[in-house]
C-alpha cells in the first residue's frame, strides 16, 4: 500500500496519468460524435482512425512508408511544443510561436527556392529568422513591459502577411496553383533510414534532430546554471535581479531560444519536400497545436515527443475514414476536443492528489495515535 501511495504522489506519474485520461476522454467523445453523425458506421469509423497505417499490416513496405510519413508530420508540432515548453518553463507564454514558425517558413523556402542555398544554410536561416522574431517579442517584454501574449499575437499576423508577400514571388511560387514550387537538389534535407521506412523519401535527419533538440532542452533546463537563471528570472524577475542576474537579458534570451526552435521546426518540415506552402488567410495552426501538445506531454521535453506523435497519429488517421459516411475532418474535431481537455490536466492532477493527501494525513494521524498510546503505556509502567 505504501508503494502505491508513493507512486501516486509523484508529480510525473500524476501528470502522465492525467494526460492519458485526457486522451481517452477525447477519443470517447469523438466516438460519441461519430454515433450522432452515423450510428451504423460509428465503430467502423473509430476503428479506421485508431488503426491508421496498421491497415497495411499485410504489406510491410506500405506499412513502414505510412509510419514514416506520420513521423515526418509530427516533427513540426513536436518542435513547436518544445519551443512553447521552453518559454513556459522560464515563466513566459510564447503564443507568438505561430509567427516564429511562419518566418521560419519564409526563410527556409525563399533561400531554398529563390537563392538555391544548401540545406544547412536554409535551416540556419530559418533558425535565425525565428530567433529574430522571438527577440522582438522579448525586447518589448523586457524593456517596454508589454505582455508577451499581446506582442506575440500581433507579430503572428505581421509574419503571415509578410510570408504571403515574399513567398508570392514568381521565383518561389507557382502562381497558377498559389503554392510554392518543390524543393529540390541540395536544398533538400539528407535522407535518414529511408530504406527501412519503405523507401519513403521524406524521412530525413529532421526526425533524429527533433529528438536531440528535446534532449538538449531537458539538459539545459535541468542541468545547467544558464537554465537555472532563465527559470529563476521567470519565477521572479525582481528576486533574480537582486541575486545579480540580468533579468532583461534572460527574458530576451528565453524568447530568442524559443523562437529559434519554432523557426527551425518550419525548416525541418518544409525542406523535406512533403508539403508546399500555400497562400493562406490564417496563421499556421502548428504554433497553437504546440500549446496543447506541450501540456498533453506534461510540460516535459520527452513526454512532449510522445504527445506530438499521438496527436499526429490521430490526425492522420482521419484520412482513412470512409468519406461516404464521414468527413475526414472528424479526426481534427477529435484532436480539438483533446486539445480542449488538455486544459484540465492540472485539474485531474488535483483530483488525484486529494485522496492521496487524505490517505497520507490519516496514516500520519494513526501513527501519532500509536506513538501516544505507547508513551502512555510507558508512563503507566513508571508510575507502577
Amino acid at each position: 500500500m505504501e508503494e502505491k501511495t508513493s507512486l501516486l504522489r509523484k508529480p510525473g506519474f500524476q501528470t502522465l496519468l492525467a494526460s492519458i485520461v485526457c486522451a481517452i476522454l477525447g477519443i470517447l467523445l469523438g466516438y460519441v460524435i461519430l454515433l450522432l453523425m452515423n450510428p451504423a458506421h460509428a465503430s467502423e469509423g473509430m476503428f479506421a482512425i485508431l488503426r491508421n497505417f496498421f491497415k497495411f499490416a499485410g504489406n510491410q513496405k506500405k506499412l513502414m512508408s505510412a509510419m514514416g510519413s506520420v513521423l515526418v508530420k509530427s516533427v513540426p508540432v513536436i518542435l513547436c511544443a518544445e519551443a512553447i515548453l521552453f518559454a513556459y518553463k522560464t515563466g513566459l507564454f510564447n503564443i507568438g510561436c505561430a509567427g516564429q514558425y511562419t518566418v521560419g517558413i519564409i526563410a527556409s523556402l525563399y533561400t531554398a527556392l529563390a537563392l538555391h542555398w544548401n540545406w544547412l544554410l536554409c535551416i540556419l536561416a530559418a533558425f535565425l529568422a525565428g530567433a529574430l522574431w522571438g527577440c522582438i517579442c522579448g525586447f518589448f517584454k523586457a524593456y517596454c513591459n508589454v505582455n508577451e501574449v499581446i506582442a506575440g499575437i500581433m507579430l503572428n499576423w505581421i509574419a503571415l502577411y509578410i510570408c504571403n508577400i515574399i513567398l508570392g514571388d514568381k521565383k518561389v511560387m507557382n502562381t497558377t496553383k498559389s503554392e510554392t514550387f518543390a524543393v529540390k537538389d541540395a536544398s533538400l534535407l539528407p535522407s535518414f533510414l529511408s530504406e527501412f521506412f519503405g523507401k519513403n523519401k521524406y524521412i530525413t535527419i529532421a526526425v533524429p534532430l527533433t529528438i536531440l533538440i528535446a534532449i538538449g532542452i531537458l539538459f539545459i533546463l535541468g542541468k545547467t546554471t544558464f537554465g537555472y537563471e532563465l527559470k529563476a528570472t521567470g519565477h521572479s524577475k525582481d528576486a533574480a535581479k537582486y541575486a545579480g542576474m540580468n533579468a532583461k537579458r534572460n527574458i530576451i534570451l528565453s524568447l530568442v531560444i524559443s523562437g529559434a526552435i519554432s523557426g527551425m521546426a518550419a525548416g525541418l518540415y518544409y525542406l523535406t519536400g512533403i508539403e508546399h506552402y500555400k497562400i493562406s488567410s490564417s496563421v499556421p495552426g502548428m504554433g497553437f497545436s504546440g500549446i496543447a501538445v506541450a501540456f498533453l506531454g506534461g510540460l516535459h521535453p520527452i513526454g512532449t515527443i510522445f504527445a506530438g506523435l499521438f496527436v499526429t497519429y490521430i490526425t492522420q488517421g482521419g484520412q482513412y475514414l470512409n468519406t461516404n459516411y464521414y468527413n475526414p475532418q472528424v479526426a481534427d474535431l477529435m484532436i480539438a476536443i483533446i486539445i480542449y481537455l488538455c486544459g484540465f490536466v492540472l485539474f485531474f492532477r488535483k483530483l488525484m492528489t486529494k485522496p492521496v493527501s487524505k490517505l497520507g494525513t490519516s496514516s500520519n494521524a494513526n501513527a501519532e495515535d500509536t506513538n501516544k498510546t505507547a508513551e502512555d503505556k510507558a508512563a503507566d509502567k513508571k508510575e507502577v
